[in-house]
């Protein structure tokens, strides 16, 4: 089933040319019908779907997922006022809990990226996370061999520290270099012709559930 025409992403594309409030009050109808109403409807079918394995996802309004399409432009050199894609952040903790990993889609004549993991942990969150690669050090190993995982999205992904507090730590960091990192996320990129594909849920699916036991062996840690 396909969730999109063509008019997703030809909306965006102009859009890009035209990225001010004239021009999108002029097509707000056809933003509704190309681009508000389908993408909410495929969220929703998303988070029914993510509902087998997360059951607390089946008493959430889906529409809490979707991040808005205006920008944050109060600090920006940037003012154009709209994004050019759609978004969401599927997660039983909810949208803007960025450290328990969750599900990331994004939609645009780019690419659809597919994401998750722990995107911004706070101090707490982040010691938890690198206590809990030490203390289960060979199921962090498999997780992120996971070849369903690798396959799909590679490696693990994140800014990292120059220093890790403490001794034991750094020691442990010359066996896992990964404990250097201060965001534990994956992120997988495919042409923007998927977003008009009839495999597009079957393929975020496929995806997300490739990263299962990394989301798990994340959620675990920070407990």
């Amino acid at each position: 089933m396909a969730f999109f025409n063509e008019d997703f992403n030809r909306f965006f594309i102009e859009l890009a040319a035209n990225n001010h409030k004239d021009w999108f009050d002029e097509n707000r109808e056809r933003y509704h019908n190309s681009i508000k109403n389908p993408f909410e409807n495929f969220v929703a079918a998303l988070s029914a779907k993510m509902a087998v394995d997360e059951p607390e996802l089946a008493n959430m309004d889906s529409r809490k997922f979707i991040f808005r399409i205006n920008r944050d432009i109060r600090f920006a050199k940037d003012k154009s006022p709209y994004k050019l894609n759609r978004s969401a952040a599927i997660s039983k903790y909810g949208r803007k809990n960025t450290a328990n990993a969750g599900l990331y889609i994004q939609l645009g004549p780019e690419n659809v990226v597919i994401a998750g993991g722990a995107y911004q942990p706070n101090r707490e969150e982040l010691q938890a996370l690198r206590e809990g690669i030490i203390n289960r050090h060979h199921a962090f190993e498999k997780v992120i061999s996971h070849e369903p995982f690798v396959s799909k999205f590679g490696e693990i992904r994140g800014e990292e520290n120059k220093r890790l507090p403490g001794k034991e730590m750094t020691e442990f960091a010359k066996k896992q270099p990964l404990l250097y990192k201060k965001q534990f996320y994956y992120w997988a990129e495919l042409p923007p012709e998927m977003v008009t594909d009839n495999r597009l849920l079957e393929t975020v699916i496929a995806y997300h559930n490739a990263a299962k036991p990394f989301r798990e062996f994340v959620e675990n840690s920070l407990r």
